[in-house]
């Protein structure tokens, strides 16, 4: 009985906060209504550097600009389904109260949050109907932050339930599409900003990352984002699906619609020194002059990781990485492949360390009957099954099907005792500290020349984004993101291309025979005629806390796409 009255709530409130939604929508001004005027599409053309500068001169309405994009997302969200909390008219009140700081570094800018970040008095329910109807009692610390700076928060936007997924869909909330084609995810977990951003709803937004979550939405839905290192960014005043997880650190970080936004952003928020409003975020200033030299520097040294050895790129991806390393080339500066430690080990360490629970907290705020991301499901039903039982399946994978890297994977997969999780943290740790030494000695004889390499390029995922559901079978293919949430490197997603149905197609006769597991769901789904016109992108690596850095040569790489790669990637157009 308790089930049944549990399940009857899980519906009703999916019901009210849908319909909470629907009528908010419908209730809103003319304002966000109107089509869009000559003067709101130069508002919408506009970096938000002018539009600050517009604002701070007083020669611009921030409610102007507010209701502008206010409108896009409106738009962005009927097509797509990527926004869940609206927060307009209350924004509004915001400016006119004067809890927004109109001479801040970010004054007049509308900002899209992920839905987990606390707006004070609405809801942070991350897709979990249990979490619904429980309201912030006051704004986080990336909220306080970013009014203070002068940024207006606007809307929220959607995301998988369990945070572990590239889809972004729950029962609460529903799925959100990929702006390309309604048929693709755009990426998750924080797929709803992608999604809003891609289409021109936002031009800033906030997600969260712990095995990619702000890299697969940019590179699937055509944006741009920097995966921060831990203590960069904010991490209070949120909302999870796995509070007290430190074994893979989830980090909050910046998502923008050009790289300009996305590096003002960067620059103006850690300007507001956001130790000062979250113990977590080390007081590191913004370094000016390591932007400048690596905007400068005539010769970069770029290592190119053409492949994980788990899953081989898509040729879209390949394609794009190729394009971006002839570029580079063309432009002067050092490319060459690298071999660094076994991205694979990595791979095997963060699973267990992101996972060590069982997948029980997770799966603990379900209620009877709500629906689960059929890849974080998929763990948890295999993580319940006796150990005995999952050696033998384990043996059978390994020495009969004759698939050691799906083996791998699955060996010993369940939760841990707390002693078995510190024997898996050693093993993180003496993993990190091969990357840094290879980093400083072997990439060097890598690349036949003297000097440290300076930064790595290498694809955000071996495919396009994949059509929704896909996450059951492709669940595990996050290797090229989630190695370096283990390193905790510092890493920016430049969008390259698009999917081209003849350049792109899979070698006729190709018929994937000897994939391993994770290959196998990862290329069931790669079609490059049904993904024509979805984004393809590249990852720019730096080490840790190397922000600026990174920016800085992700600014380098569209250079020498505009010059030598025919050009740079075209956004989409604001209907």
């Amino acid at each position: 009985m308790v089930y049944l009255l549990d399940y009857f709530q899980h519906r009703n409130d999916c019901k009210r906060k849908q319909s909470e939604r629907a009528s908010k929508i419908a209730s809103l001004p003319q304002t966000y209504r109107s089509p869009l005027a000559s003067n709101e599409r130069d508002i919408l053309d506009a970096p938000i550097q002018k539009l600050v500068e517009d604002v701070q001169n007083k020669t611009l309405s921030p409610v102007d600009v507010l209701r502008t994009y206010g409108k896009v997302a409106i738009k962005a969200h009927e097509k797509t389904n990527c926004c869940t909390e609206i927060l307009f008219p209350e924004a509004e009140s915001w400016i006119t109260e004067g809890q927004i700081n109109l001479s801040g570094p970010l004054a007049g800018i509308p900002v899209s949050l992920k839905d987990s970040v606390q707006v004070k008095g609405f809801e942070t329910s991350v897709g979990y109907s249990a979490f619904t109807g429980k309201k912030a009692e006051k704004d986080g610390s990336m909220v306080r932050l970013l009014k203070d700076a002068g940024a207006i928060p606007f809307v929220k936007t959607n995301l998988p339930i369990t945070l572990l997924s590239f889809e972004s869909f729950n029962d609460v909330w529903g799925r959100t599409t990929n702006p390309h084609n309604a048929k693709y995810s755009p990426g998750g977990s924080t797929g709803g900003e992608g999604a809003i951003l891609a289409f021109g709803g936002s031009r800033i937004g906030i997600g969260s990352d712990v095995a990619g979550s702000v890299r697969a939405p940019a590179a699937w839905s055509g944006c741009y984002s920097l995966r921060c290192s831990t203590g960069r960014w904010p991490k209070m005043g949120v909302n999870t699906s796995m509070p007290g997880q430190e074994g893979i650190a989830a980090v909050f970080s910046p998502m923008a619609r050009t790289l300009a936004d996305l590096t003002y952003f960067s620059k103006s928020f850690i300007q507001m020194k956001p130790w000062r409003y979250d113990h977590s975020v080390h007081p590191l200033e913004w370094r000016e002059d390591v932007v400048k030299e690596y905007r400068e520097k005539k010769r970069l040294r770029i290592g190119v990781l053409r492949t994980d050895g788990v899953v081989d790129p898509s040729p879209a991806c390949g394609r794009a990485l190729d394009l971006v390393v002839t570029s580079l080339r063309a432009a002067g500066h050092d490319t060459f492949d690298i071999t660094p430690p076994s991205p694979y080990a990595a791979l095997c360490i963060a699973s267990r360390l992101l996972n060590s629970d069982g997948c029980t907290t997770f799966s603990s705020f379900l209620r009877p009957f709500e629906s689960s991301d059929p890849g974080a499901w998929q763990m948890r039903l295999y993580a319940l099954l006796p150990r005995p039982l999952k050696y033998l399946h384990y043996l059978w994978v390994r020495y009969v099907s004759g698939d050691a890297v799906w083996a791998g994977l699955l060996r010993g997969w369940g939760p841990m005792s707390a002693a078995e999780q510190w024997s898996w943290v050693a093993r993180r740790e003496a993993y990190k500290s091969k990357w840094h030494d290879w980093w400083r000695e072997d990439a060097v004889s890598d690349g036949g020349e003297e000097g440290e390499m300076d930064v790595i390029v290498t694809p955000p995922n071996a495919t396009p984004a994949l059509p929704h559901g896909a996450m059951e079978d492709a669940v595990a293919s996050c290797g090229y993101t989630f190695l370096f949430n283990l390193l905790d490197y510092t890493c920016g997603i430049v969008p390259v291309s698009r999917v081209d149905a003849k350049v792109d197609r899979l070698p006729k006769g190709w018929d994937g025979r000897g994939l391993n597991g994770v290959a196998r769901g990862a290329y069931k789904f790669y079609d490059a005629e049904a993904m024509e016109g979805l984004p393809v992108a590249v990852q720019v690596v730096g080490k840790r806390l190397e922000e600026e850095k990174v920016l800085a040569v992700m600014e380098r790489v569209e250079d020498a796409l505009e010059e030598f790669g025919g050009g740079r990637y075209r956004l989409m157009e604001v209907d």
